[in-house]
């Protein structure tokens, strides 16, 4: 048996429902867990990975922002020592079908826990990171599409509710540009409880009800999070076109 959790609800699944919650997640706003997505690997040889399900609602396209740029690294940890909280992303590339995507890449580009981004010039607090590469780079999927990352959770900027930017390369003439968010009570109790966050008034925070983005993007965009100690993961699946 597997637990499936949403927020703080737990709920008890059968392996083979699991699967079958695959397609919906990607339509319609059910995620897995990185729990869920560690099981994967070892079952999928046992059973279909969409078994039972319907088709996948394609994950709507968000804008790039500003701060994209390609450093060329090809890297599953992106922190480069930066303070914050460890956090592992693991992003499942899947077809309208539902079907992995091999070799699917996945870039993801985000802020750290000051709101600056690596790479340009007037960051929060007159920072010019211009040359820097921190929080970016770039994962193939595996034989379950699921590219995964070792960075930290991000930090909020001023008009922006916490997010971490992806680019899915489904193949090489395709691309789907879009950003995954959390849980706002997730990203408070971070902001609240852990430095460097915590040194940051949270007054002048967005959260996911007032960011127009977030709110266009919907809750197929919003990441399974999960806590434990000193760590976090947060899962997404990533349906494309093709």
């Amino acid at each position: 048996m597997l637990r499936l959790m949403k927020g703080e609800r737990m709920t008890t699944i059968t392996r083979r429902k699991a699967f079958a919650l695959l397609a919906v997640t990607a339509g319609g706003g059910t995620f897995l867990t990185a729990e869920l997505f560690s099981k994967t690997r070892t079952a999928a040889a046992a059973q279909p990975l969409i078994t039972g399900a319907g088709v996948c609602s394609i994950m709507p396209e968000t804008t790039e922002g500003p701060f994209y740029f390609d450093p060329k690294l090809e890297r599953s940890d992106i922190a480069e020592g930066v303070p914050g909280l460890p956090l592992r992303v693991r992003l499942q590339v899947v077809d309208a079908s539902c079907e992995p995507i091999p070799g699917a890449r996945v870039d993801i580009w985000h802020c750290d826990a000051e709101g600056a981004y690596s790479g340009y010039p007037r960051q929060p607090g007159r920072r010019d990171t211009t040359g820097e590469s921190f929080l970016r780079g770039t994962q193939f999927a595996d034989e379950q599409g699921i590219a995964t990352f070792s960075t930290i959770y991000p930090g909020w900027y001023p008009g922006r509710t916490p997010h971490i930017h992806f680019k899915a390369f489904p193949n090489e003439r395709s691309v789907l540009t879009g950003q995954m968010f959390f849980p706002d009570e997730f990203s408070r109790s971070v902001y609240t409880e852990i430095a460097p966050y915590n040194s940051r008034a949270l007054q002048a925070a967005t959260f996911n009800d007032r960011d127009g983005i977030a709110r266009r993007a919907g809750s197929s965009a919003l990441a399974e999070t999960e806590r434990t100690g000193g760590t976090a993961e947060a899962a997404l699946v990533i349906a494309v076109a093709g």
